[in-house]
């Protein structure tokens, strides 16, 4: 994977907006090729831009015209391939599941220093999310609130060990390459095993796979934590 990364940003507040530009662009290895003020701008961006899409869009959460939660619905379903961080002021339970729940791969609140966004960025791209430990809380929080109400039916012989052990790995935040070392296989079969678990969880992108993971008690809070 190239370490290159095109991010696409999306604020309607335009001094916060070119005050993270002016941040972005004094990294090497990222490049911004678009601002929008809205969803609107951005979706008609992507969709005339084919040949030149994202890697990473900042989502701020409430804009006009179409705000940041429709939009990402748009997007997960036509560029699926284009990860989604989440830029919002509101850093409440409810708005953060909410974006996990769309497949955002990453949440920032707009107080989070320079150095979380530009490291949560690079976590992101390397890996396909990037959960912080304040994320994981919310999140097991509510995946042990769901399972108070409905029973899971995970069947222990459904995952393979090997699979389990690259689930545990993603879960903990591992790449590709470092996941390949650890088990001593090769990166097309972390590739193999990763595109296995999403076809068998139903899992559309990698923060479905951790939602299933701690949902099925494959890994704990404190297990991703002490990769974190």
């Amino acid at each position: 994977m190239s370490n290159h990364i095109k991010i696409a940003l999306t604020d309607d507040e335009l001094l916060f907006r070119k005050g993270i530009l002016f941040m972005l662009e004094r990294e090497e290895n990222i490049e911004v090729i678009l601002e929008a003020s809205n969803g609107e701008q951005l979706l008609n961006f992507l969709d005339e831009n084919p040949k030149n899409l994202p890697d990473i869009i900042l989502m701020d959460l409430k804009m006009p015209l179409l705000n940041g939660v429709e939009a990402t619905k748009i997007i997960q379903k036509k560029y699926p391939e284009i990860k989604i961080i989440a830029l919002t002021s509101y850093d409440s339970k409810p708005f953060i599941l909410n974006m996990i729940q769309e497949g955002a791969s990453s949440y920032l609140v707009k107080n989070d220093s320079p150095k979380d966004m530009i490291n949560t960025i690079n976590e992101v791209h390397k890996n396909g999310f990037h959960y912080n430990e304040s994320i994981m809380k919310i999140l097991q929080e509510e995946i042990l609130e769901n399972n108070k109400k409905v029973k899971s039916k995970f069947d222990e012989d459904y995952l393979t060990s090997r699979e389990k052990d690259v689930l545990i790995l993603i879960c903990k935040q591992y790449s590709t390459l470092e996941i390949a070392e650890k088990l001593f296989i090769s990166p097309r079969t972390v590739d193999g095993h990763r595109n296995n678990l999403l076809l068998k969880t139903e899992s559309k992108k990698i923060t479905g796979l951790v939602v299933f993971a701690i949902q099925n008690g494959i890994i704990t809070i404190d297990q991703i934590n002490s990769r974190l």
